[in-house]
């Protein structure tokens, strides 16, 4: 099956290794750290990399060594951005450099006074976004809906390492409850952030073609985004080199109660990032639904 599983790898001694390098070595040294790191993950994760694999080579159409080389890269790249992540929460924020593109989007949004809908993906680095905000004293609440499936030891550990971070989280319940909690937020004047590439069993699903193969979505980001007749902004905050971070934001055009149209709009997003940054796609699990088909035949 192509969705995820609500987990996500690592463990609390791993994180704490990486903290007490960060601080009292510095950032390039927790980088130096982390290939020894990705070439365990390299070498011995090998569902993970099945499916890095076949994205690189069959999505992205690199030639075998190429795409081996990149899953290296992937988990190396990967791992830098969780470095940065604790880095700039711990009052790092100086240590980086920040680039702008399609910020007056997200001002134009926020002016217009009925909050908006952000959606995103596991590509990049979203979860430093607050930390952009503030470079450019953009001060406004965003509130991400979340699913509470992380390992809650790491996640207790990091929050008590970083400064107060200005994210709330909306659980996704059940009983639909986070509805009303979106709603009472866009009425606030807040931003609402979903991530639109990774679904639950059991949830609803859209299905479109993505990098030229089909591929299963959560209905959910949609169907909402589509519904509530406020801004929907895709945003991306992408790494570049020598600790410099690039965020995009684009206005999606949205026509009320059309979650196809939405999706098709976010796909097309999504491929035009991954063109340039192919390293930074980072759902290392079987996106496609490809695998498990290919091991039968």
């Amino acid at each position: 099956m192509s969705q995820w599983d609500g987990k996500s790898k690592g463990t609390l001694l791993g994180y704490k290794i990486f903290v007490f390098f960060i601080k009292k070595v510095g950032i390039q040294s927790a980088y130096f750290i982390l290939y020894f790191v990705s070439s365990y993950y390299f070498l011995f994760l090998k569902k993970s990399n099945r499916a890095i694999f076949y994205y690189f080579n069959k999505r992205q159409g690199f030639s075998y060594f190429k795409s081996k080389q990149m899953v290296f890269k992937s988990y190396y790249t990967f791992g830098q951005t969780i470095i940065d992540k604790i880095s700039i929460s711990a009052g790092m924020r100086n240590k980086f450099s920040y680039e702008f593109d399609g910020i007056e989007i997200l001002k134009k949004a926020l002016a217009e006074k009925k909050g908006g809908v952000l959606i995103s993906a596991h590509i990049g680095n979203f979860e430093i976004a607050e930390h952009f905000f503030g470079e450019i004293d953009l001060d406004f609440q965003i509130n991400l809906v979340t699913s509470d499936l992380e390992h809650s030891t790491i996640k207790n550990y990091l929050e008590s390492i970083s400064q107060k971070p200005n994210v709330k989280f909306i659980i996704i319940q059940d009983d639909l409850s986070h509805v009303f909690e979106i709603n009472n937020a866009l009425a606030n004047n807040e931003l609402i952030c979903f991530t639109g590439d990774r679904y639950f069993e059991g949830a609803k699903s859209l299905s479109e073609n993505l990098l030229g193969q089909e591929a299963r979505f959560p209905a959910g980001p949609f169907l909402i985004a589509s519904r509530l007749q406020v801004p929907v902004i895709f945003v991306y905050v992408m790494k570049e080199a020598n600790l410099h971070y690039h965020l995009y934001a684009r206005e999606a055009k949205v026509k009320h109660r059309d979650a196809k149209g939405l999706l098709l709009a976010y796909i097309e997003s999504v491929e035009s990032i991954l063109k340039k940054y192919p390293l930074q796609w980072f759902n290392y699990f079987d996106f496609w639904n490809q695998l498990e088909n290919q091991t039968k035949k």
